[in-house]
């Protein structure tokens, strides 16, 4: 029998002390259930307010496996940074696993309820944003051992850097872009959302839904990242990341230790 408040206590305190995990810390998740049950007491233990919601996809044969295309874990809003020009911001990652996204951000105007469909998404966004999510993890098996683990570990979610406005982003063609992911100046991933289930807003719809049937509610305010445009792409402490949309817009970060919270030895 899974013992959701040990393990979610064991992810969490493993993150305020950047301990590597070698093993997950007590029997995985079989389901999403599980996973999610794991989440909300990871949640309620780490006590940080929420600033938003990662998207991530999950691909066959475990989407049939796990019934969902998508999963979803909380971003912190002490974690997440707004881009400068031109100096690049920096972000924390974890010793044990760490990676970089680009990714398309929706900002929520206001809540939308739990039956939300793909098209009337826009209606509940104000902005749209180009970014990067920053996954981390202590457990250096996150994403070899399936969605669950994934979901038990706040989605492998440790910041986001918002980046610039992408403008009339819901006109039709307007995310008809190419993204591009570069790390230290060597391109490791391109991608388009056209290859991305049903898009940013299709996002947004299954995260309404995920969040009824967990009876949380989404707030004004909160960041939606949508899915990782070009792939999941690890990085080290000291590496750089540019990731570009288009012809004119670009964000980047590079990536230092996570700084201990305080009273962490």
């Amino acid at each position: 029998m899974i013992d959701h408040v040990k393990i979610a206590q064991a992810l969490v305190d493993a993150r305020r002390h950047d301990a590597v995990l070698d093993a997950y810390p007590g029997a995985m998740p079989a389901s999403l259930a599980e996973a999610y049950r794991i989440q909300d007491e990871a949640i309620a233990y780490a006590g940080r307010p929420i600033g938003g919601w990662k998207l991530g996809r999950i691909r066959q044969p475990e989407a049939t496996q796990f019934g969902a295309e998508r999963l979803a874990g909380p971003i912190f809003r002490d974690s997440i940074t707004t881009a400068g020009d031109p100096s690049p911001v920096t972000v924390q990652v974890l010793t044990g696993f760490a990676a970089v996204e680009a990714e398309v951000l929706l900002r929520l105007s206001a809540t939308p309820p739990a039956d939300l469909s793909t098209e009337d998404a826009p209606a509940f966004v104000d902005a749209v944003r180009f970014g990067i999510e920053v996954a981390s993890s202590p457990f250096v098996g996150i994403n070899q051992n399936g969605p669950a683990v994934t979901v038990s570990d706040f989605g492998n979610n440790f910041g986001l850097v918002v980046g610039p406005l992408i403008p009339d982003a819901k006109s039709p063609g307007a995310l008809d872009r190419p993204a591009i992911l570069a790390i230290d100046d060597v391109v490791v991933g391109t991608g388009l959302l056209a290859d991305m289930l049903d898009g940013p807003f299709g996002s947004l719809a299954f995260l309404a839904r995920l969040m009824g049937a967990r009876g949380r509610q989404l707030e004004p305010g909160q960041w939606v990242t949508t899915g990782a445009i070009t792939g999941v792409h690890p990085i080290r402490q000291g590496q750089r990341v540019r990731a570009t949309f288009g012809d004119d817009l670009a964000v980047e970060c590079s990536a230092i230790p996570a700084l201990l919270e305080e009273g962490a030895r």
